[in-house]
Parts: structure tokens; C-alpha cells; sequence
């Protein structure tokens, strides 16, 4: 008989790469259980020694809501343990670490301060930099097939985040509404050696990164929490996740918002 799935099932998979079986398992649906098991799965990885750092914020593009079955954004940790601020614009990826590990390209913030709301001039205020990133995320169910439920009880799918140069945000823009409007104007190419996977937009994610920003920081805020000075936050994929396997080679070329592609050799 199918039992419910819990923390300790989930983060045991995830450790050793292994699938959930969807015959043990009965069906995740319920939103406030997940978000337990997430909460659940926090303790114990801060128990084992790792530190958050910071949210990613899940299924912001709304390009590929249809291809997961997912309609809303979901968020969750990143950890000392997940992330890597680069020294420059490449890096090697051992795809092992990681169960069905898909490549997700993103805009990065790092928080100076708490928001002093989720309004965008507040959102803006708050920033210390901004960068070029790649998330990796994974799947322990079979077939990335999922309920929105059960995607935000395995930790938003978060794997690892690979942060490129951080760039002041006052350089890159000098109001908020600058810089509102540059997230929302910039494109992306995807490329995986000489072909052009994937395209996007900045307005794909929520209407641009600093409206992906708020959304979190509302949702932090129904739950009594906020960001703090030195978060990382990652504001989601603005393309359709792609599959990552050893021998491949990734970079990506953004235009309109001063900030360099990142190349990603897969080992």
C-alpha cells in the first residue's frame, strides 16, 4: 500500500541520487504539507551542518507552466553547501552530484538589506549586486512528473547555483524604475556547443526579476519571515530547463543588461 511521502524519504533520495518509486508513494497534493517537508528537510540539513544562504524562486516563467503542469511560482533554500560564486565566467560541473539534473540560466540578486517592502522601489533599494547565474535543478520523481505540491517538499528542485560576476546594482541602472525596466527588456540564448538551444526574455520571469523578487518577499512576509542582509536570491529560469549529461559544454549570451555569459563544461 502507497504510504505518504516524507522529509527523510525525500532528503535520502536526493543525498544518493536515487528516484522516488511512485508505487510506494502516494500522490503529494496538499501545498501547506509540502511546505512542512520543506521545513522539515531545512532542519535537518541545518543539523547536519550546512548554513542557508539565501531562496531560489521556482516556476516564475510562465512560458513553461504547461510543460510541468505547475500554474504558480514555488520557492526554497539555497545552502553553503549549493552554492558557488565564481571567480569568473566558466566552470565544471560534475552532473554525478545530482538526480535527472536539468540547467536552469537566471538573474541573481544580492541583498544589502531587508526589503522594506515588496514595492519595486523598495525591492531595488534593498540590492547589493546582480549577476548572470545557472541553477542546476533536480528531479527524484521519475520523469520530472510532478504536483506543484510535491516540487515544493524536494526543496523547489534546487540543486546547486553557479553565480557568474556580481555587478553594484547602481551601476547597472541608476533608478528603480531603470532597472525595472532593463530585467524586463533583456534576451538570452541558450547554447549547447555550436546550436542555439533556447531563447527568453527578462519579462518571462514574472514580468522581469525585480517582480519575481516581490513575489518571494510577500510570501516570506505571509509566514512572519524575511530576506536579510547578504541572501542570495535567484528569480528563476528564463528558459525551459535542459537535460545536463557529461561531455556537454553550455554557455549563454545576454543582451541589453551589461552582464557576460557564463560557459559550463559538464563532467
Amino acid at each position: 500500500m502507497a504510504r505518504t511521502l516524507t522529509a527523510a524519504d525525500l532528503l535520502a533520495n536526493l543525498d544518493v541520487q536515487r528516484l522516488i518509486s511512485r508505487d510506494a508513494f502516494a500522490q503529494l497534493d496538499d501545498l501547506a504539507q509540502a511546505e512542512r517537508i520543506q521545513d522539515e528537510i531545512v532542519a535537518a540539513r541545518v543539523a547536519r551542518g550546512e548554513r542557508p544562504r539565501g531562496y531560489k524562486i521556482g516556476f516564475t516563467n510562465r512560458t513553461i507552466w504547461p510543460l510541468y503542469g505547475v500554474h504558480h511560482p514555488i520557492w526554497g533554500p539555497i545552502y553553503d553547501t549549493t552554492l558557488r560564486l565564481l571567480d569568473g565566467v566558466s566552470a565544471d560541473l560534475d552532473a554525478g552530484r545530482f538526480v535527472l539534473p536539468r540547467l536552469e540560466p537566471e538573474i541573481v540578486f544580492g541583498m544589502r538589506a531587508a526589503p522594506a517592502s515588496a514595492a519595486l522601489p523598495d525591492l531595488a533599494a534593498a540590492l547589493d549586486w546582480i549577476a548572470h547565474g545557472v541553477e542546476v535543478v533536480q528531479s527524484p520523481y521519475p520523469d520530472w512528473r510532478f504536483t506543484a505540491a510535491e516540487s515544493f517538499a524536494a526543496q523547489a528542485l534546487h540543486g546547486a547555483l553557479l553565480v557568474g560576476p556580481r555587478r553594484p546594482a547602481v551601476e547597472l541602472a541608476g533608478s528603480p524604475d531603470e532597472l525595472t525596466g532593463l530585467l524586463a527588456r533583456f534576451s538570452i540564448e541558450l547554447h549547447q556547443g555550436d546550436a542555439l538551444v533556447a531563447r527568453g526574455r527578462g519579462s518571462d520571469v514574472l514580468d522581469g526579476a525585480l517582480h519575481a523578487l516581490g513575489h518571494l518577499v510577500r510570501q516570506l512576509g505571509a509566514r512572519g519571515r524575511a530576506l536579510a542582509p547578504g541572501d542570495v536570491i535567484t528569480t528563476g529560469t528564463l528558459t525551459d530547463a535542459q537535460p545536463l549529461a557529461p561531455g556537454q559544454l553550455w554557455h549563454t549570451r545576454l543582451d541589453g543588461i551589461g552582464l557576460p555569459g557564463l560557459s559550463l563544461r559538464v563532467v
